[in-house]
Order: structure tokens, then sequence, then C-alpha cells
């Protein structure tokens, strides 16, 4: 797939750090943005995502918050946290409760960014790969089986 294909949704309260974003980012990407969590929610809902990064610090909600809030009704996007604080709680909550990929600091390096994103998609795709393969063989493992017993019946 290439890169243009990579479906991103990035979720910054600070619009010059989205313009920012997308000015970096959108020839090489599909990019959304949004302002708040509640924007993003709308996003979510109507478009598929791969990659999902958020600021952590936002109004209302944290990044941990929502990508916390998200996981049961879109597991499949990578979650990558974005902060201009160093705050080594919120490293661990991203990882143990929001299940985040990986987090970076503000300002953030454009060539490590545009990298960690490709290697994030890798991380999607083989994951979607993996639940597809594990699809198929349960489902030769149903046909097998079934094949057995009308065998046996016989």
């Amino acid at each position: 797939m290439s890169a243009q294909h990579i479906h991103i949704l990035y979720i910054d309260d600070e619009i010059h750090n989205l313009n920012a974003f997308k000015a970096s980012f959108r020839r090489i990407y599909t990019v959304q943005t949004a302002e708040s969590a509640e924007e993003a929610y709308k996003l979510l809902e109507d478009h598929e995502f791969h990659i999902i990064i958020s600021d952590q610090r936002m109004p209302k909600m944290t990044g941990i918050e929502f990508f916390e809030s998200i996981l049961n009704k879109y597991p499949e996007p990578i979650r990558v946290l974005l902060t201009g604080y160093a705050d080594i709680n919120a490293v661990i909550d991203a990882i143990n409760k929001g299940q985040v990929y990986k987090y970076f600091s503000k300002p953030w390096n454009e060539d490590e960014l545009r990298h960690n994103i490709e290697k994030a998609y890798e991380v999607y795709a083989l994951r979607k790969e993996n639940r597809e393969l594990t699809e198929k063989l349960l489902s030769v493992n149903e046909q097998l089986e079934f094949l057995l017993r009308q065998k046996l019946i016989s």
C-alpha cells in the first residue's frame, strides 16, 4: 500500500499544531484533523483510520482518556500520543490504559514522526493480516471438522 493510502486522524486543541501537521503530511498521507475529542468521534464514525495521533493535554479529555474511550469500538487503529510536557505518569498511563504504540514530544521531528508513522502502519497491516489469516484458519478448521463428522456418520 502506498503512503497516500495511510489514513491518519490527528487530534489537538491547538489549531496551529493541526495546521502544521496537515501542512507537513497531507502530501504523503490522507490526513483528517479534529480540534476536540467530540470532533474526533464524529470522524471515526464516518471514516476508517489506520493511525490516530492525539495531543495529551486538551480541555475536557486528555489524549489517554480519548484513546481509552475508543478502544472497544475502534481497536484496530494504531495510537500515537504527542505532548509538549514530559510526564512519566502520562507515558505509563498511555501504554497501560490507551494501548499507545508510541509517545512523542512536541515540537515533533518531522523525519522521525514520518518514520514512525510508516512503522505504525506496518504494525497495523500485520495485525490486520493476522486477523484475516486466523479467520481463514478457523473457517477451514470448521470445514474439516464437518467433513470428518460426515465420514464418521457414514
